[in-house]
């Protein structure tokens, strides 16, 4: 995702627009809908990939129902009739060789007794004004279509007609075969098919050939088609990187998993919170040591850059480890040619943070996790030291494991780290590939700043709500509010 377009969705009025990067960091007061904005990025990437209506309440987000989600003005009760959400990004063009074209995904919400339900999905590109419709959320067989020559009510054939059972990829699929069948030329299937809407005159190859064209990019922003060198190549067995963009966000919740003296043998559910997290560590050094050594390495030399932990790990109790586990870490110390190596200390008996950053940690490092983060202060419980470390940790989770990262955060340590290393170039990190979004009131609504960093790791383009949100407490330490002033 490059961009999220958001109108009229909670305290965001009107419509606006904020850059994504690889690394995006969210900053701002509180209550200023930096949650909601990380929210609003799984419901989008759950009605593209699973073709339902997005739930608004699954944790570790609950924004209510539609009178919740939607923008009101003021207490009179003038609220918005509904609201929308999009993103946008970059997928190969077909009318170019090597270029990229700008592919924008929307879904529309509308109320049904308080609930809200999917009024309509749309794709369009920036080859023209293109855009494929979907109204009711597509569940019907027919979507629109609009070109610079005109927009077309499209019914779907009888033998498509399944595909929409399945989730919005495979949807795609069978509304690329039907541009592909209405190629024939068949002016009978053409009427059947293709019904103008207004004055519209009737459908062209060219009109056809542009459908063709956007349904593929619309598949390929789906994650499951490449543009090959025929007019469309399906890759019926995925890579594991592509198995990646398809795994739905993880999404992180402020506060994590509380420690526990004694872990017993759970099943392996993904959750918010991180439960699942020590389970898994275990899991992974009785199933594959070697990815164990691997883990537990990457995990040390965090922990230890971190100040957290120089050595971590997992103590079974019992021959099989049935009767449940420990989870320990121990702190080093002296010069290095005479290290002293504390003694192993029970998770639950050294400081909070140390619990709180694991699962978040063990996520990034992990071989097999998904692509996208979604994250809430977790810097939570970490000391300065700490938090400055997790930026290192974030900057190489982008560069080296790929990952798209957004992140809510309270830190200036954390921000600051990560500029220090685009400045003094110790990351592979490029200036363009942080965000920073700045969440700043305005009348009774929030707007959303995106903004920059130049090659000296320096803010670009702040607004004085950014410089006074950052600087006012450092004025008032140092006494420069009185220079200011003067």
């Amino acid at each position: 995702m490059d961009e999220i377009i958001l109108k009229d969705f909670r305290c965001f009025h009107g419509e606006q627009t904020a850059r994504l990067a690889p690394l995006t960091l969210l900053v701002g007061d509180n209550s200023t809908g930096k949650t909601s904005f990380l929210a609003v990025i799984r419901a989008l990437w759950d009605t593209i990939h699973k073709q339902q209506v997005p739930d608004f309440k699954e944790p570790p987000y609950d924004l209510g129902s539609f009178p919740e989600l939607v923008h009101n003005r003021s207490s009179r009760g003038n609220s918005a009739k509904s609201f929308a959400a999009g993103f946008a990004t970059a997928v190969p063009r077909t009318s170019a060789a090597g270029s990229e074209a700008r592919m924008e995904f929307r879904m529309k919400i509308k109320e049904s007794r308080t609930v809200p339900v999917l009024h309509s999905r749309s794709l369009s590109d920036d080859e023209g004004s293109e855009v494929i419709e979907f109204p009711n959320g597509g569940t019907n067989r027919s979507f629109r279509l609009t070109t610079p020559n005109g927009s077309w009510n499209v019914k779907m054939p009888e033998m498509a007609h399944r595909m929409l059972d399945l989730p919005f990829d495979a949807s795609m699929r069978g509304l690329i075969h039907v541009s592909i069948w209405s190629q024939s030329g068949d002016r009978q299937q053409d009427e059947a098919m293709f019904q103008p809407i207004g004055d519209t005159r009737k459908v062209t190859d060219a009109d056809k050939e542009t459908i063709g064209h956007l349904l593929i990019r619309g598949g390929v922003m789906a994650g499951s088609f490449h543009y090959g060198a025929d007019f469309l190549a399906f890759r019926g067995k995925s890579s594991a990187k592509e198995r990646r963009w398809r795994e739905r966000p993880i999404a992180g919740a402020p506060v994590r998993s509380r420690p526990r003296r004694i872990y017993e043998p759970t099943n392996l559910v993904q959750d918010a919170e991180g439960d699942y997290i020590p389970m898994y560590l275990a899991d992974v050094l009785v199933r594959d040591p070697g990815q164990w050594t691997n883990l537990k390495g990457k995990l040390e030399e965090f922990g230890s850059e971190a100040g957290l932990f120089d050595e971590i790990g997992i103590k079974p109790l019992g021959d099989n480890g049935g009767t449940g586990f420990l989870v320990q870490v121990r702190k080093f110390s002296g010069p290095r040619s005479r290290v002293l190596k504390g003694r192993h200390r029970n998770l639950i008996d050294v400081g909070y943070g140390v619990s709180q950053i694991l699962p978040i940690a063990t996520e990034l490092l992990r071989g097999d996790s998904p692509r996208i983060f979604l994250l809430q202060q977790p810097e939570v419980h970490l000391h300065p030291s700490a938090q400055a470390a997790l930026g290192s940790l974030f900057c190489r989770a982008v560069s080296e494991r790929k990952h798209q990262l957004v992140v809510e955060t309270h830190s200036d340590y954390l921000l600051d780290r990560v500029r220090m290393l685009i400045r003094h170039r110790k990351t592979k990190l490029k200036p363009e590939d942080v965000s920073i979004l700045f969440f700043e009131r305005e009348d009774l609504g929030v707007r959303i700043h995106s903004l920059r960093l130049d090659e000296q790791g320096k803010v670009q383009d702040a607004p004085e709500g950014y410089r006074r949100f950052f600087m006012e407490e450092f004025d008032r330490l140092f006494g420069l509010e009185d220079v200011r002033d003067s």
